[in-house]
């Protein structure tokens, strides 16, 4: 479906391979149950790579770009868990955007994505996007369509688990987020057609989502 609030954190990376293993663990058990936690997020969702230049595309969806510079998300950044300290080191290729939420259309969660990494002078704004976002809901098999737009200045915030990392973030300034259903021959395609070389596009298959649980209505009627 489209995003769901109006911010979000975009982030693309590959993991080492001796780090995968404890990369699925983690990311699954600890990391992501953590960040939908923290107050003003939605929920997290990850997808892998079927063509692109970074294997692994992750999205936390917030309910306002304010969540995402605050205090509360902040701390966990610089307060990180053993674990994820182990964990991070494996990261490689990292690029990250703290985003506002510029449009967003569907209705639909698809078991495919596509990611077009922008990087474009801050003055460019939304440009034509949301226009050719409407138009990419009208091929078939499209489920979504989004836009969102970096913070630079908070995406650059260098915070203790990038510190642990080694190596500076690429921050994309724009990125366009297609979902799709069907095969994945014709869905890439269509994207390809329809996006050209405007970006860097990469193309993925749905992992998991993690929500923010809902308030329990057990026993009520």
């Amino acid at each position: 479906m489209s995003v769901m609030g109006t911010g979000a954190v975009a982030i693309w990376h590959d993991i080492a391979a001796e780090g995968r293993d404890e990369f699925y663990a983690w990311h699954g058990q600890e990391h992501m149950p953590e960040r939908v936690g923290i107050k003003g997020f939605i929920r997290g969702r990850r997808w892998i790579a079927i063509e692109a230049d970074r294997e692994y595309f992750n999205l936390y969806e917030t309910q306002g770009p304010e969540v995402v510079r605050g205090p509360d998300y902040k701390a966990r950044l610089d307060a990180p868990t053993p674990w994820t300290l182990a964990t991070v080191k494996h990261f490689r290729a990292v690029a990250r955007s703290l985003c506002r939420v510029e449009a967003s259309v569907g209705m639909v969660d698809g078991g495919l994505a596509a990611t077009l990494r922008l990087d474009l002078p801050d003055e460019a704004g939304a440009g034509t996007w949301p226009a050719r976002l409407l138009d990419l809901m009208t091929l078939p098999g499209i489920a979504a369509a989004s836009l969102v737009i970096a913070d630079r200045a908070a995406s650059g915030y260098v915070n203790a688990e990038q510190r642990e990392r080694g190596g500076a973030n690429e921050i994309p300034t724009h990125a366009v987020l297609v979902e799709g259903w069907g095969d994945e021959a014709p869905f890439m395609a269509a994207i390809r057609d329809a996006l050209g070389d405007a970006g860097v596009l990469g193309f993925y298959r749905h992992q998991i989502t993690v929500s923010r649980a809902p308030a329990s209505t057990a026993g009520q009627a």
